[in-house]
């Protein structure tokens, strides 16, 4: 199939880009088009106009600000995932980022793309969700900060604007203690969309006793959600596995989890505790191992 006729319009600022989108509520904005390219061609999205805000400097970027890692919604995720500061200071989703899509997608793909797509199963905003990463908008000439616990609202719902373009991401950096992080998926094969996934990161002291912990899950539900009630439970103590084991299973009993054709709720429900669990013990041992 072809996709259905629209106009097309490459702004040169974020505020051309807000004028456009205001004034057509038929536009969609494209940053790297890994997924609305495939849905235009299916004719299940049929945008009026199509606005491309890939070539726009002010969305692109990283750089770090104080104790946050900024980073550009238009910024290709290939270029994060090679990024020293990523690398030096937000290692969780420097571990994901090589299980994002593929490599050619990755080369296409933006961070914020993926974020304001939404998909449950979207390891860049499961990161965002567990490590309660800040989402900045602009709509017209006002702008908003959107915590990535409050984007979503269903599966491919945000809660940005109509009218409104993500500008960039802040996510924050950890400094208490030794770090470590873990993540762990199931899918079909390797980089595709995951059936359930899990992202954990840690922080010990020199004991050995966890002085911060943050734990989310994708796939399972109709959106990324963080594990609730962890640190309560584990936050002073070692990460013993019996205690990370109950810990994880009391936290996993709230997700609502979803049936479909690939698996079902209760599948999904027992592999989140599993590879939360998993990951947990990964980013431990990473962290012990003086990370």
């Amino acid at each position: 199939m072809k996709p259905v006729a629209f106009n097309y319009a490459r702004p040169a600022s974020v505020e051309e880009a807000c004028a456009l989108l205001a004034a057509d509520e038929g536009a969609r904005v494209m940053a790297g088009g890994q997924t609305l390219i495939p849905m235009l061609a299916m004719r299940l999205a049929r945008p009026t106009l199509l606005i491309d805000i890939a070539r726009i400097t002010e969305l692109s970027g990283i750089r770090l600000e104080g104790d946050r890692v900024v980073i550009g919604a238009a910024t290709r995720q290939a270029v994060a995932e090679r990024d020293a500061v990523v690398a030096g200071k937000l290692p969780m989703l420097a571990k994901v980022l090589p299980w994002v899509g593929h490599a050619p997608t990755r080369s296409r793909g933006t961070i914020g793309g993926s974020i304001a797509n939404g998909d449950p199963a979207a390891e860049i905003a499961l990161v965002a969700v567990t490590l309660d990463a800040t989402i900045e908008v602009q709509e017209g000439e006002e702008s908003s900060e959107i915590p990535a616990g409050e984007l979503y609202i269903g599966p491919m719902i945000t809660t940005v604007p109509s009218s409104g373009i993500i500008m960039q991401i802040r996510f924050p950096v950890w400094s208490m203690g030794r770090i470590g992080t873990g993540f762990h998926e199931v899918s079909a094969r390797r980089s595709d969309f995951a059936v359930v996934s899990s992202a954990a990161q840690v922080a010990l002291d020199a004991d050995g006793r966890c002085l911060a912990i943050a734990v989310g899950v994708g796939g399972a539900c109709d959106m990324p959600v963080r594990l609730e009630g962890l640190a309560e439970a584990l936050i002073g103590g070692r990460l013993e596995e019996q205690r990370v084991r109950e810990a994880v299973a009391a936290a996993a009993e709230a997700l609502e989890t979803v049936d479909d054709l690939h698996a079902s709720a209760i599948y999904r429900k027992r592999v989140a505790a599993t590879l939360a669990r998993r990951a947990i013990l990964g980013a431990r041992d990473e962290a012990v191992g003086g990370r």
